[in-house]
């Protein structure tokens, strides 16, 4: 039985709340630093450029109830705790590779993009005096 109209507004809802959270400016910074294995805190901290202590928090416990992360704390001497991707979070990570691609190959022609609208964007032009 193909889907109704209600149930496909409700899964378009639903992805639009999953694609919010990828889509938002720090999770898959922080999931593309978990690729490499688990990472304490203040190791995350120190590899996302420009996150600040509260948005890292605050990124963690979303990936972390969504499914993407797992929290482990490490009952020894201090006491600490690491974050990892769970396999839902690797499948996420291995899904983004092609995006990832596309701006490392773009990154040059967006700046470029950016600098010559912004040259524009300041230029008034000059008023005519018909």
């Amino acid at each position: 039985m193909p889907p109704t109209d209600s149930q496909s507004q409700q899964d378009a809802g639903r992805a639009r709340v999953v694609l919010g959270m990828v889509g938002d400016k720090w999770s898959l910074l922080v999931v593309c630093r978990l690729d490499l294995g688990p990472r304490r805190f203040t190791e995350l901290k120190r590899t996302v450029d420009g996150i600040s202590q509260r948005m890292l928090t605050v990124t963690l416990r979303s990936l972390e109830r969504d499914g993407i992360l797992i929290r482990t704390v490490h009952n020894v001497m201090p006491p600490h705790v690491t974050y990892e991707l769970t396999p839902m979070g690797r499948m996420l990570y291995e899904a983004t590779a092609p995006l990832r691609k596309w701006t490392i190959e773009h990154l040059a022609h967006i700046d470029g993009a950016r600098a010559e609208y912004d040259a524009r964007a300041n230029v008034q032009p000059a008023e005519s005096h018909s």
